[in-house]
């Protein structure tokens, strides 16, 4: 994916494939408005590419399907979990790597918690298969075994080729799961280098 102020000119490397950046920022600095941008959730200026496509090209469905948003708060539009998934069956490895347990199908969504919301819709968005996701402190509710777990598929996502823009405010979080940095301040996007060495993709 490629970003850039200026459409008429040579976009910048923003994440490849294989590669998890981490989002940093003080809080309201920018980082969700800089997902919900690159998702066209918002309006917004600049050029967003997908493998040399201009995203103004390829239609919403299909750009919602290759680049995941998963917010710090998903929706739920169905009363149960199940719902929410197309084939469940094909859901299960990702539902019991994150400690569910088959029966949570039937689950009424109203008896989730925070975290199991946030981890059932990282599912959802997995089973799209798209090349570039994007999360918004993913594991901010969940304790330190759940954060762990969703640390372990996106890190097993990614050595497979899933291209990740996380958001954490968690320094430690980041040397664990990120290759490089991006700092959001004042609403401006910098890359940082780390402060440790850097993950091999």
């Amino acid at each position: 994916m490629r970003s850039s102020d200026e459409p008429s000119k040579t976009c910048l490397a923003l994440v490849v494939g294989g590669e998890c950046i981490a989002v940093r920022g003080p809080s309201g600095a920018g980082k969700t408005l800089l997902l919900r941008a690159i998702a066209d959730l918002d309006p917004n200026e600049g050029l967003v590419c997908l493998d040399g496509r201009d995203r103004s090209t390829i239609a919403a469905p299909e750009w919602r399907r290759l680049v995941g948003y998963v917010p710090a708060e998903p929706g739920w539009w169905a009363d149960t979990v199940g719902e929410h998934f197309s084939e469940w069956t094909v859901a299960l490895a990702f539902v019991r790597d994150l400690g569910f347990r088959e029966e949570a199908k039937v689950w009424p969504i109203a008896r989730l918690s925070t975290g199991e919301r946030l981890r059932l819709a990282l599912i959802r968005a997995l089973m799209v298969r798209p090349k570039v996701l994007m999360l918004d402190e993913p594991t901010a509710a969940l304790d330190p075994a759940s954060g762990a777990a969703v640390e372990s598929l996106i890190t097993t996502q990614v050595r497979a080729g899933l291209a990740v823009l996380w958001v954490t405010h968690d320094g430690e979080q980041a040397k664990r799961i990120a290759h490089r940095i991006l700092v959001v301040k004042s609403g401006q996007v910098q890359e940082e280098i780390p402060e440790w060495p850097a993950i091999s993709p």
